[in-house]
Protein backbone atom coordinates (compact mmCIF):
# COMPACT_ATOMS: atom_id res chain seq x y z
CA UNK A 1 0.00 0.00 0.00
CA UNK A 2 2.75 2.26 0.78
CA UNK A 3 4.59 2.05 -2.48
CA UNK A 4 4.35 4.11 -5.09
CA UNK A 5 0.84 6.08 -4.59
CA UNK A 6 0.55 7.65 -8.14
CA UNK A 7 1.14 11.24 -9.62
CA UNK A 8 -0.13 14.46 -7.65
CA UNK A 9 -3.52 14.82 -7.37
CA UNK A 10 -4.50 10.87 -8.61
CA UNK A 11 -6.80 9.10 -6.63
CA UNK A 12 -5.91 5.55 -6.05
CA UNK A 13 -8.10 3.17 -6.69
CA UNK A 14 -7.25 -0.11 -4.22
CA UNK A 15 -8.30 0.46 -1.04
CA UNK A 16 -6.34 0.45 2.37
CA UNK A 17 -6.92 -0.88 5.51
CA UNK A 18 -6.48 1.43 9.02
CA UNK A 19 -7.24 0.57 12.65
CA UNK A 20 -9.02 2.64 14.60
CA UNK A 21 -9.44 3.15 18.82
CA UNK A 22 -12.63 4.83 19.58
CA UNK A 23 -11.86 6.15 23.23
CA UNK A 24 -14.67 6.13 25.92
CA UNK A 25 -15.03 6.78 29.29
CA UNK A 26 -17.90 6.56 32.05
CA UNK A 27 -18.28 9.93 33.85
CA UNK A 28 -22.02 9.37 34.47
CA UNK A 29 -22.83 9.66 31.00
CA UNK A 30 -20.18 8.19 28.29
CA UNK A 31 -18.01 10.38 26.63
CA UNK A 32 -15.56 9.88 23.50
CA UNK A 33 -12.26 11.11 23.09
CA UNK A 34 -11.42 12.59 19.60
CA UNK A 35 -8.48 14.02 18.73
CA UNK A 36 -7.78 16.84 15.98
CA UNK A 37 -5.79 15.48 12.58
CA UNK A 38 -2.26 16.90 12.01
CA UNK A 39 -2.99 18.74 8.59
CA UNK A 40 -6.58 19.98 8.09
CA UNK A 41 -7.46 20.16 12.29
CA UNK A 42 -10.42 18.36 12.02
CA UNK A 43 -11.81 16.20 15.05
CA UNK A 44 -10.73 12.43 14.19
CA UNK A 45 -10.64 8.91 16.28
CA UNK A 46 -7.36 7.53 16.59
CA UNK A 47 -6.11 5.53 13.83
CA UNK A 48 -2.92 4.18 12.12
CA UNK A 49 -1.96 1.37 9.31
CA UNK A 50 -1.51 -1.80 10.13
CA UNK A 51 1.68 -3.31 12.30
CA UNK A 52 3.90 -5.74 11.35
CA UNK A 53 3.02 -8.93 14.39
CA UNK A 54 0.19 -7.30 16.35
CA UNK A 55 -3.61 -8.12 15.65
CA UNK A 56 -5.84 -5.28 14.43
CA UNK A 57 -7.31 -4.46 18.14
CA UNK A 58 -3.74 -3.89 19.36
CA UNK A 59 -2.51 -1.66 16.45
CA UNK A 60 -5.17 0.45 17.26
CA UNK A 61 -4.63 0.84 21.43
CA UNK A 62 -1.29 1.47 20.13
CA UNK A 63 -2.32 4.64 17.92
CA UNK A 64 -4.68 5.64 20.57
CA UNK A 65 -1.52 5.69 22.94
CA UNK A 66 0.76 7.81 20.36
CA UNK A 67 -2.08 10.15 18.89
CA UNK A 68 -4.40 10.63 22.10
CA UNK A 69 -2.19 9.91 25.23
CA UNK A 70 -4.93 7.27 26.20
CA UNK A 71 -4.45 3.85 27.35
CA UNK A 72 -6.69 0.87 28.52
CA UNK A 73 -8.99 -1.98 28.16
CA UNK A 74 -8.97 -2.54 23.87
CA UNK A 75 -12.09 -4.84 22.82
CA UNK A 76 -11.41 -7.90 20.63
CA UNK A 77 -14.03 -7.48 18.10
CA UNK A 78 -14.17 -3.83 15.70
CA UNK A 79 -17.56 -1.73 16.54
CA UNK A 80 -17.89 -1.45 12.74
CA UNK A 81 -15.80 0.00 9.80
CA UNK A 82 -16.37 3.17 7.98
CA UNK A 83 -14.21 4.60 4.35
CA UNK A 84 -12.19 7.21 4.18
CA UNK A 85 -10.12 9.37 1.87
CA UNK A 86 -6.58 9.41 3.39
CA UNK A 87 -4.73 12.29 1.75
CA UNK A 88 -0.90 11.17 1.34
CA UNK A 89 2.02 13.17 1.48
CA UNK A 90 2.50 13.30 -2.36
CA UNK A 91 -1.19 14.92 -2.55
CA UNK A 92 -2.61 11.41 -3.97
CA UNK A 93 -5.61 10.41 -2.00
CA UNK A 94 -5.96 6.61 -0.76
CA UNK A 95 -9.44 4.89 -0.11
CA UNK A 96 -9.37 3.96 3.07
CA UNK A 97 -11.20 1.48 5.09
CA UNK A 98 -11.29 2.09 9.20
CA UNK A 99 -12.27 -0.87 11.60
CA UNK A 100 -13.15 0.44 14.73
CA UNK A 101 -12.24 -0.72 17.89
CA UNK A 102 -13.88 0.45 21.01
CA UNK A 103 -10.85 1.74 23.87
CA UNK A 104 -12.62 2.23 27.89
CA UNK A 105 -9.82 4.61 28.91
CA UNK A 106 -8.21 3.74 32.19
CA UNK A 107 -4.84 6.41 31.89
CA UNK A 108 -4.47 9.85 30.12
CA UNK A 109 -1.18 10.25 29.92
CA UNK A 110 0.60 14.21 30.53
CA UNK A 111 2.79 13.78 27.43
CA UNK A 112 2.33 11.63 24.80
CA UNK A 113 4.35 11.02 21.40
CA UNK A 114 2.28 13.39 18.95
CA UNK A 115 1.19 15.87 22.11
CA UNK A 116 3.03 18.85 20.06
CA UNK A 117 1.05 17.88 16.80
CA UNK A 118 -2.71 17.37 17.99
CA UNK A 119 -5.21 18.50 20.10
CA UNK A 120 -7.45 15.86 22.39
CA UNK A 121 -10.84 16.42 23.64
CA UNK A 122 -13.86 14.91 25.87
CA UNK A 123 -17.04 15.31 24.00
CA UNK A 124 -20.45 13.79 24.44
CA UNK A 125 -22.05 10.91 22.58
CA UNK A 126 -23.87 13.53 20.54
CA UNK A 127 -21.05 16.29 20.53
CA UNK A 128 -18.70 13.73 18.67
CA UNK A 129 -21.27 12.39 16.04
CA UNK A 130 -21.48 15.95 15.45
CA UNK A 131 -17.83 16.90 15.49
CA UNK A 132 -16.54 13.90 12.97
CA UNK A 133 -17.22 14.28 9.14
CA UNK A 134 -17.90 10.96 8.07
CA UNK A 135 -21.34 10.19 8.52
CA UNK A 136 -20.59 6.02 8.87
CA UNK A 137 -18.33 7.29 11.69
CA UNK A 138 -21.41 9.05 12.79
CA UNK A 139 -23.09 6.39 12.92
CA UNK A 140 -20.55 3.89 14.85
CA UNK A 141 -20.64 6.85 17.57
CA UNK A 142 -24.22 7.04 18.06
CA UNK A 143 -24.80 3.16 17.69
CA UNK A 144 -21.94 2.43 20.23
CA UNK A 145 -24.10 5.59 22.71
CA UNK A 146 -27.08 3.09 22.93
CA UNK A 147 -25.33 0.27 24.49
Amino acid sequence: MRGDPGKRGQQMTKPGVQYAALPFRQAGAPEIMLVTSRDTRRWVIPKGWPMKSRKPYAAAAREALEEAGVTGKISRTALGVYPYLKRLGNGAALRVKVRVFALEVLQERASWPEMAQRDRRWFSIADAAEAVEEPELKAIILAFGQF
